[in-house]
């Protein structure tokens, strides 16, 4: 499809349609249910759907629901139509831009748009922002080429800190989201390679943007032609390529670096784990990011015996479902670690199960989450080294829990009737002053700053928690902007309405009412889902039972 002018009409998803609007993906399904003169795909497939973009702006249009578009959209929009599906090609362009003032691959559109999207925000920022938008699409069409921001969190959160001088590595690198994240404490040395030029070229060029003077990442095949043979890196982060069974081991059976075993064609993943396992330094690491099924498919049991057997396997942690870019099935991260001539023999591996979190929930397990399993119990005839197998509950007062759990559920429930105010009816906003300004004229004008809990008033003149509540109106919060993963809100264009301090006052305690109410509610949600899972639990593990029946029937 083409515009008047002949370049091509950009298609976009469900989820930058929100992004422009403003509003949840949510709302857009139900647009697209509710009003038959929704704009129809133009591409895409019946789960993901594509829209032609001037087709949505027009409807937008007519259903008053467009604001202005912020420069990192519009950035968005015009490096779709430029570059297709070939997106990275793209973020390369933009990141030499932004570091040598070169415009090669980019048109003046795009061009325009970066360079007024640097005077707002640092080089660093601009990309992020780009990156998280790829990293959205890239979840949604499974591709290999970006970890999940969710498994990237995990990897870096289990890899830990790092000393300074120590070397990063993955082998399988993508755009270098996990190399960046899990080099991220500064004077660490980084190293990769990812077989796709492309990304290849975006992760060096991202890496120097963010100063990163000592990375180095190669482009080529790991597994049939490592650039990295002699590299052995005190810490290997991985998430492999979805399974393959063309990885080379017809080519590479005899290649010394099977020394647990040569994986078969179904075992991808444990060529990699190994691949991995052969540049780490004695007493380095590896975490690397794999299918939950690797733990027990029957063709791997003898590389896991030896990976149990040799000590070289400390933990498995099974992250929860949802945290992978292109289905719900949970990851396991496998950490591994290569001895050193003097250590002592390990005697147990440590399992964690946070299955039962939430995607992005907390990864610090909680004690009946953890299990350290003796090597000979792991060593049976199937090699399972599936978390939840291992898992031993510890003993509970599920009586005094459960009992404890109902006392805060009352307490709660009598404290919400307290907190939702008593409003009366209004005249609509004919009822406020129509006099309004804006955050970004507060700013100026030194009645306002901007705090990690949000804007303050600096000024007696004005009430913070009548300046917040109106922040979160309906018709602010879509001239906002919504951002993959996050929600970033740029309130600058914001209007609050002009007030007497006492009419603000009033305004204000109804908000502050409402947040703590919303905040109760939530807190009530979590305490009842605790609180329904323990009495399942304790009915069908005998720990509780059903009260006695003392009706006399």
């Amino acid at each position: 499809m083409r515009d008047d002018a002949g370049a091509a009409d950009p298609l976009i998803t469900g989820a930058e349609i929100a992004r422009i609007a403003g509003v949840t993906r949510a709302a857009v399904s139900n647009w697209r249910r509710r009003h038959k003169d929704f704009p129809a795909p133009a591409g895409g497939s019946s789960g993901t759907p594509l829209f032609s973009l001037s087709d949505v702006r027009a409807w937008l249009a007519n259903q008053r629901k467009s604001h202005d578009v912020s420069d990192e959209v519009r950035l968005w929009q015009a490096l779709r139509a430029s570059f297709g599906d070939d997106m990275i090609s793209g973020l390369s362009s933009v990141t030499a831009f932004l570091l040598t003032g070169d415009p090669s691959g980019l048109d003046a559109a795009a061009t325009a748009l970066v360079t007024s999207s640097a005077q707002n925000a640092t080089p660093t920022d601009v990309v992020d922002g780009l990156v998280e938008r790829f990293q959205d699409s890239a979840r949604r069409s499974g591709s290999d080429q970006v970890s999940s921001a969710r498994i990237t969190r995990a990897v870096a959160h289990f890899a830990g800190p790092l000393g300074v001088g120590a070397t990063v590595f993955d082998p399988a690198c993508g755009i270098g989201v996990l190399l960046r994240a899990a080099g991220d404490g500064g004077g660490t040395v980084i190293r990769g390679q990812e077989i796709d030029p492309a990304a290849a070229r975006f992760a060096g060029l991202r890496a120097e943007l963010d100063g990163r003077a000592d990375a180095a990442i190669q482009a080529g095949d790991s597994l049939r032609a490592d650039a990295w043979p002699t590299l052995r890196a005190d810490l290997v982060v991985c998430e492999p390529p979805a399974a393959d069974p063309d990885w080379g081991r017809e080519e590479l059976l005899l290649d010394a670096r099977w020394e647990l075993g040569t994986p078969s064609k179904a075992e991808g993943e444990l060529a990699w784990l190994q691949h991995c396992y052969a540049h780490t330094a004695p007493g380095g690491r590896a975490v690397i990011a794999v299918p939950a099924s690797v733990a027990y498919r029957k063709a791997g049991r003898r590389i896991r015996a030896e990976l149990v057997r040799r000590g070289i396997l400390t933990q498995v942690v099974a992250l929860p479902g949802g945290v992978a870019s292109s289905h719900s099935v949970p990851v396991l991260l496998w950490i591994l670690r290569r001895p050193k001539p003097d250590d002592a023999a390990p005697s147990q591996v440590r399992m964690i199960d946070l299955t039962g979190n939430g995607p992005d929930g907390p990864l610090e397990p909680t004690a009946d989450q953890v299990a350290d399993v003796p090597l000979i119990d792991l060593l049976d005839e199937t090699v399972d080294l599936t978390p939840g197998r291992h898992i031993q509950r510890s003993a509970r007062d599920f009586r005094a829990e459960y009992w404890s759990l109902r006392e805060e559920i009352e307490q709660q429930v009598h404290a919400l009737g307290a907190l939702l105010p008593t409003l009366q009816e209004g005249t609509g906003e004919d009822s406020l002053d129509t006099a309004t300004v804006s955050l970004a004229e507060l700013s100026r004008a030194g009645l306002v700053e901007t705090g990690a809990d949000g804007p303050s008033s600096r000024s007696p003149q004005l009430d913070t928690d009548y300046l917040r509540g109106f922040l979160q109106s309906v018709s602010n919060l879509r001239r906002s902007t919504s951002t993959s993963g996050t929600h970033r809100v740029d309130a600058r264009a914001s209007r609050i309405p002009q007030m007497a301090v006492a009419d603000q006052r009033r305004y204000g305690a109804v908000f502050r009412s409402l947040q703590e109410f919303e905040e109760r509610v939530a807190s009530l949600a979590e305490l009842g889902k605790k609180a329904a899972a323990l009495a399942r639990n304790g009915l069908t593990n005998g720990a509780l039972v059903p009260p006695a029946d003392d009706s006399g029937e």
